[in-house]
């Protein structure tokens, strides 16, 4: 891999339709609706609570259904791009997230907001692959670059932008919808997104798409099922005898998955996930720098969101508005970072890193010294390095694993970055969610276990710092 990073690196993809600026809005529009989706319901978690009477253990699903589904189909989402043709399979999957975004909002008890939760991001994980598909097939050279660029800086944002608009919709209760209003926002900038996107996204799909590999969609949604269900439920039901079962389960069944889909390659068939990616070093870079930073970064917005509302007792504005400082730094950290990208390579990520984690250090510092006063005020210069150190990194990450995934392969590609890194949020919220909640209690009450929490997260950033060096170092 190149310190500079540029896509023309590899030869360049043939674009098959022009990408105009609104083409790149209607895409950056759909690819934020289903991350912002992720984190919007953390903060609205006690006011369903309090409304439909869900307990831990449905609470828990309403988030982790979604994460689930997300994560199992989205290599799916993207196999049935490049098939049916991209465009397509965009607004198809932009209608059903608006439909069951729409049911989520009318959910009468908890157990009918799981399912419509589910079937969202089932719906999210058709619409996600598509952008990014679209984005490396209709465009070229520095478009694309730049194009991929701002995907990243969007689902950056989205991630905080989530709690944050989720904050202000619950305290709004707009005509004492409460709650509802999280998902029912999904439904007219849905239609607006779609009217667009019909208008102005090109039609593109793979010249010789391959047939769904059956097996390998079954085994990896076995593995992921077998992973993210116990880790995000296995507290709440009290770690019962399957959820340690189905964890024990979890490397036979990646064991079993990469079997098939390297016979499958060496018969000349296409698999669900082709193992020749890996061998491209920019994929297989960007994707161990996405593993940690995304774990990291799925556990620190779940339990800020917790601490800070079920510890400190703060209303969901005051609790969206402490990670404001975030999304505002993340962003702009990533409109400039194509430039220092060009110049410095992946020296931009090894800053971003340390930068990120001099951040969570001065969260842990604060937390730890001012936790009984805590403002949001007081968190607003950790916040504020944090939103620069993640915006330096996000952005590059796909860029880096972009850069190597041939043009065949785009929908694939996407997919599989676009799983991994989910599959990574879905397992820092729930693993480092689960860790924090059992050292803190029902109160959530504890400074010195969110400052320890930090500090892990801060370890874990650490590790995608020294990797990024080391990538650094072998370019």
């Amino acid at each position: 891999m190149t310190t500079q990073l540029e896509v023309t690196t590899r030869p360049a993809a043939a674009a098959t339709g022009h990408l105009s600026g609104l083409g790149l809005l209607a895409l950056l529009l759909s690819g934020a609706l289903p991350i912002l989706d992720f984190f919007i319901v953390n903060v609205a978690l006690p006011a369903i609570d309090a409304d439909l009477d869900a307990g831990p253990a449905l609470l828990e699903l309403v988030i982790a259904g979604y994460g689930v589904a997300y994560a199992v189909l989205l290599v799916v989402g993207g196999r049935l791009g490049d098939a049916l043709g991209r465009r397509r399979m965009l607004l198809i999957a932009l209608t059903a997230f608006i439909l069951t975004s729409l049911a989520c909002g009318l959910a009468t008890t908890a157990l009918l907001l799981v399912v419509a939760r589910i079937a969202q991001g089932a719906s999210a994980a058709l619409l996600n692959p598509q952008v990014l598909a679209t984005i490396q097939t209709a465009t070229t050279a520095d478009r694309r670059n730049r194009a991929v660029g701002l995907y990243g800086a969007v689902a950056g944002v989205a991630m905080v932008i989530g709690q944050v608009l989720g904050g202000l919709l619950v305290a709004a209760d707009f005509a004492g919808f409460g709650w509802r209003t999280v998902f029912l926002v999904n439904v007219p900038i849905g239609l607006a997104t779609l009217l667009l996107a019909s208008r102005t996204v090109p039609a593109t799909r793979a010249a010789k798409p391959a047939p769904i590999d059956r097996a390998g969609t079954i085994l990896l949604s076995l593995l992921l099922i077998l992973l993210l269900i116990p880790l995000s439920e296995g507290r709440a039901a009290g770690w019962p005898i399957w959820s340690w079962l189905s964890l024990a389960a979890v490397p036979a069944a990646a064991y079993a998955l990469l079997r098939v889909e390297r016979a499958k390659e060496l018969r000349g068939v296409l698999p669900l996930l082709p193992t020749r990616l890996l061998s491209v070093p920019a994929v297989r870079t960007g994707l161990v720098l996405i593993v940690p930073f995304s774990i990291g970064f799925g556990g620190f917005m779940f339990v800020f969101a917790i601490a800070l509302q079920q510890g400190l007792h703060l209303g969901p504005v005051e609790a969206g508005v402490a990670l404001a400082p975030l999304a505002v730094c993340h962003l702009t950290a990533s409109l400039v970072g194509p430039r220092l990208v060009n110049r410095f390579g992946t020296r931009v990520l090894v800053g971003g890193g340390l930068t990120q984690i001099v951040g969570l250090a001065v969260l842990a510092a604060v937390v730890l010294r001012e936790w009984e006063h805590l403002t949001p005020l007081m968190l607003l210069p950790g916040m504020a390095l944090c939103g620069f150190g993640t915006g330096s990194q996000i952005p590059v990450m796909f860029r880096v694993v972009l850069s190597g995934v041939p043009a065949e392969f785009a929908g694939v590609g996407s997919g599989l970055m676009v799983t991994i890194q989910q599959a990574s949020l879905a397992v820092g919220a729930a693993l480092i969610g689960t860790v924090f909640l059992s050292l803190t209690g029902p109160l959530h009450g504890s400074g010195g276990a969110l400052a320890g929490t930090i500090a892990a997260i801060a370890v874990l950033i650490g590790l995608t710092a020294t990797l990024a060096t080391r990538a650094e170092l072998a370019g």
